[in-house]
């Protein structure tokens, strides 16, 4: 009973984790590059598989020797993910530079028609790479963290392993949601060419904003360790 408990709480730690702001904004900014909703969801999947591998990875090596991650250790992985968040919310705006929506005009019937384009919207070549090395990079930040200091805590190498893995399918499952509601007024925007540029820009300043506040906290906080 104790151990079922265990892993349905490992399974909602899980869909929670997908929920925090630096993870729903890191899959925003790599699923703002898409229009197809089959593709959002593959992304998001392959987010969760990464932050799942390093858990599995970190995971064997507590329970095999018990050991623990260091707070220093925690907070660095927190800085390289708000490095991140600066740096991919850069990209969605140099993106938006390089593709300039600008207008064109055409006569149809002797009526003059306007319209707005970039040569830059496609939904070409998506790297699958990018989201799982970003999910394994997560695995080590973060309430991930909290994670695997509830392995310290289980007797079982077997349980813990399955712990990690509901806590993985959770984390996929609820990335996977938010990637699906966050594609909505993608998909949706995609014929209104300066409303979807506006919303990837809003994106992009976000993700930006949230970078540098994620740096600046943490940074305080590793002084403050640093002085204990």
């Amino acid at each position: 009973m104790n151990s079922l408990l265990l892993l349905f709480t490992g399974f909602v730690f899980g869909l929670k984790h997908a929920l925090e702001a630096d993870h729903v904004l890191t899959v925003t900014t790599i699923i703002s590059k898409t229009r197809f909703f089959r593709v959002s969801a593959l992304l998001a999947s392959l987010w969760g598989l990464g932050h799942t591998i390093t858990l599995l990875a970190v995971g064997i090596l507590v329970l095999s020797f018990k050991l623990s991650i260091p707070d220093q250790m925690a907070i660095f992985f927190e800085l390289v993910v708000g490095v991140v968040l600066v740096v991919l919310g850069a990209q969605v705006l140099l993106k938006i530079e390089r593709g300039k929506i600008h207008r064109h005009s055409h006569e149809h019937d002797s009526t003059q028609h306007t319209h707005f384009h970039s040569h830059t919207e496609s939904d070409g070549h998506v790297h699958a790479h990018k989201p799982l090395l970003l999910g394994m990079l997560h695995g080590l930040a973060g309430s991930a963290a909290l994670t695997i200091l509830v392995l310290t805590s289980v007797k079982s190498f077997s349980l813990g392993l399955l712990y990690i893995l509901v806590f993985g399918v959770g984390s996929i499952i609820g990335m996977i949601a938010v990637s699906s509601l966050v594609s909505l007024p993608f998909l949706f925007l995609k014929r209104h060419s300066l409303t979807g540029r506006s919303l990837n820009i809003l994106v992009g300043l976000s993700s930006i904003t949230l970078g540098i506040f994620t740096i600046l906290q943490h940074s305080y906080i590793l002084q403050k360790v640093r002085m204990l």
